[in-house]
């Protein structure tokens, strides 16, 4: 058995070494990653490190400035692409590869399989994205196969909703929004509904205006009625879509603003794929947590965005808004469905950790990293970067510097040129980080206990009655497996702790440990040591500032 370890990327960035960075710069300025940038060495180097899957993201054809007409894809407006770029999540042919990505464009179906091939050459699955809920205003798939409709080809546009459009349209309304470009003036009449539930012909520039709404069968405007029989025309569509993806040997979908897609949409289409494809992974962006099990049990996922718990969580015991003792009514909110949660710091939504908007130093989150990836048998992920401290603080164009890496603009991060490269072109400090990550990343699957033993949280027995362990900085857990055990304490303060660990009697009994003195090994340092176990003296161990101990040992069951 091996964790799910994913290494996101955004193949617009990695691997681009034109370093010009103009703001709101050209293709032809800026430049942009390949996939063949993602050369076998490379991907072998990632599958060393300890990463079972690769996510790509934004490979499917989406809106953008640059003209692409000479290989029979339309431009699109300016007025409704985000970025010289555009966002990879308004989809403009669901059926294609964005052109962007190739070294010949008329190539890039071909360049992708190559990709792909690759990838599993290198012993890794690869992920791309699944963007159900909005397409780009000016959709049109030039690549489906034969007998595919168009999305809204059969649409009755003289009604808001229909269960067999598409769309939702707003009364012969005119879509007016907040032009960019006078020249080039957008007309879409009657007006669609936008990406974010937006249902107004006017929406604002918060609002996922350069996309539109996918019908699904719920009547937003009629008391938020169901329509799901007969079946309706997107289910069978979008369906059709994974499919074709599958059928191209990809190995897991993540799916975009999964909640604001209904479930049983999900629980049909995943059901379908998987049986044919049963070794495909669907991951969900689902931020509310009343609706965690729903798209589990029901919908069919196979993993959830640990977001809105442990991310938020970890990030406030970083910035000091809550103490470290909050994790674990944290896994406990989950704890029955917690093998399903995906877990991460970074991905290309939220603020990079080194960033001014975060904590500013990336060597202060190792506990934080080390609680994500290590207090569970579930899935974790790494953001490209990440693991060089990569800021964020790049005012690149339409993203602006707000802390995250650009998923706008045709841009190079200073880090992302170094990482195809290993450690030859690294800093001392990004050397230091980029090893610890690997670290991280390698003991994750090569101890048994952190692979898949179970888990038990320490904070109840050392929160009161104990002057030597600081609950707002402080905590600890143990990771068991057929004796194989993992001691893990982390210290969130910037002072270097003396810290006193009880292991309560349950906790020997629960993980089946013995008392007494065991040879154990430092995890992060390799340090070899000698520990004692005792249910009734505590376990003395000095803990970095920022910082974590790992001790394993073993003893015969």
């Amino acid at each position: 058995m091996q964790r799910i370890a994913i290494y996101q990327v955004l193949p617009r960035l990695y691997g681009n070494q034109n370093s010009t960075n103009t703001p709101n710069g050209t293709i032809a300025e800026n430049g942009c990653g390949k996939m063949s940038a993602f050369t076998l060495a490379r991907l072998k180097r990632l599958r060393q490190f300890g990463y079972t899957h690769i996510w790509y993201t934004g490979l499917l054809e989406h809106a953008t400035t640059t003209d692409y007409s000479q290989y029979g894809i339309t431009p699109d407006n300016p007025n409704i692409v985000k970025g010289k770029a555009g966002s990879p999540y308004a989809i403009k042919d669901y059926y294609d590869i964005d052109p962007d990505l190739a070294d010949n464009p008329a190539e890039r179906l071909s360049e992708f399989r190559a990709l792909l091939e690759r990838t599993h050459s290198a012993g890794l699955k690869a992920i791309i994205d699944f963007v159900p809920n909005h397409v780009s205003r000016q959709y049109h798939s030039d690549a489906a196969p034969q007998g595919i409709p168009q999305l809204g080809a059969g649409d009755d546009m003289s009604k808001n909703f229909s269960p067999q459009n598409n769309f939702y349209y707003l009364g012969g309304e005119t879509l007016t929004i907040d032009y960019t470009d006078k020249s080039q003036p957008y007309h879409e009449q009657p007006a669609k509904a936008t990406g974010n539930d937006c249902f107004s012909p006017t929406p604002g520039i918060s609002d996922w205006y350069e996309t539109v709404k996918l019908n699904y069968g719920v009547d937003y405007q009629g008391g938020m009625a169901h329509h799901f029989s007969p079946m309706p025309s997107t289910w069978k569509q979008m369906t059709q879509i994974l499919h074709f993806w599958a059928s191209q040997g990809v190995d897991g979908f993540r799916c975009d603003m999964a909640e604001m897609v209904p479930s049983d949409f999900w629980h049909y289409a995943i059901s379908t794929i998987k049986a044919e494809f049963p070794q495909i992974i669907f991951i969900a962006e689902v931020y509310n947590p009343y609706q965690y099990r729903e798209y589990i049990h029901h919908g069919g996922f196979d993993y959830l965005y640990d977001k809105v718990g442990l991310y938020d969580t970890l990030r406030a015991i970083l910035c000091g808004c809550k103490p470290a003792s909050s994790l674990t009514s944290c896994w406990q909110s989950v704890d029955d469905i917690r093998s399903h949660m995906l877990s991460f710091l970074e991905n290309h939504d939220e603020q990079r950790i080194a960033s001014d908007y975060f904590i500013a130093n990336p060597e202060r989150a190792l506990p934080a990293m080390v609680v994500a990836l290590s207090w569970g048998t579930n899935p974790f992920m790494i953001y490209a970067g990440q693991e060089l401290g990569e800021r964020g603080m790049d005012e690149e164009g339409f993203s602006g510097r707000d802390g995250r890496t650009t998923i706008f603009d045709y841009w190079s991060p200073s880090t992302l040129r170094k990482l195809p490269y290993g450690v030859s072109r690294l800093s001392s400090e990004e050397r230091k980080l980029y090893e610890t990550y690997n670290c991280l990343v390698e003991m994750q699957n090569s101890s048994p206990a952190l692979r898949e033993g179970s888990f038990y949280d320490l904070t109840y027995a050392n929160t009161e009655g104990n002057p030597s362990f600081d609950a707002h900085s402080h905590y600890a857990f143990l990771r068991s497996h057929k004796g194989r055990h993992v001691l893990i304490v982390c210290n969130f303060s910037g002072q270097r702790a003396q810290v006193a660990i009880n292991i309560p009697k349950h906790a020997f009994e629960y993980s089946q440990i013995k008392e007494g003195t065991v040879r154990a090994t430092e995890m992060l340092t390799h340090r070899h040591l000698d520990v004692h176990l005792s249910s009734t003296t505590p376990l003395q161990t000095t803990v970095p500032a920022y910082g974590a101990v790992c001790l394993t040992f073993f003893q015969k069951i």
